[in-house]
């Protein structure tokens, strides 16, 4: 007992952390819009090729932020205090009970999509960089952290059933 008290109450170090990164999605909100606005006046000189891998870029700070705000609600939920959806209807569902297991596939799904999202602006400046060794491990990273979420998935379920029976 005298113990339980102290390290329950620890789990209040993690709020500092999540402060951190939601300051950190301030972070990303000023990059986005100051890369949103030198594609913005870079547009007229730009090629199809520079604007769809500028876009690329705002997507892939877009998925980094939503992975942050993941982190957050499921930190939070997991560790300081439950939050009552009944109590707040309005919230999408994703942001609160999420579970381990969830959060696992949640920020897997987001880590591949950013690295889809990388490797695919890599591809279309490929004329501009002709080192395949690196388009290489480009893609490789989007496929070896599908892989890894597909394992995931299915031990996941397979975890599932074994409790059910």
């Amino acid at each position: 007992m005298f113990l339980q008290t102290p390290l329950f109450l620890s789990r209040w170090l993690l709020a500092p952390f999540l402060v951190g990164l939601l300051l950190g999605l301030l972070l990303l909100m000023y990059r986005f819009f100051g890369d949103l606005f030198e594609l913005a006046v870079g547009l007229p000189q730009a090629n199809w090729h520079d604007v769809v891998t500028g876009v690329l870029k705002l997507v892939d700070i877009t998925l980094t932020a939503n992975l942050v705000l993941i982190v957050v609600f499921s930190g939070y939920e997991n560790f300081i205090g439950r939050i009552d959806a009944t109590a707040h209807p309005q919230w999408p569902e994703g942001l609160v009970q999420i579970d381990f297991s969830a959060l696992k596939q949640k920020l897997l799904g987001a880590v591949v999509g950013i690295a889809a999202v990388d490797a695919l602006a890599w591809y279309f400046d490929l004329e501009n960089t002709a080192d395949t060794s690196k388009l290489s491990w480009a893609l490789a990273f989007p496929l070896m952290f599908g892989a890894v979420l597909l394992m995931l998935a299915i031990a996941d379920r397979l975890g599932r059933r074994g409790a059910e029976k």
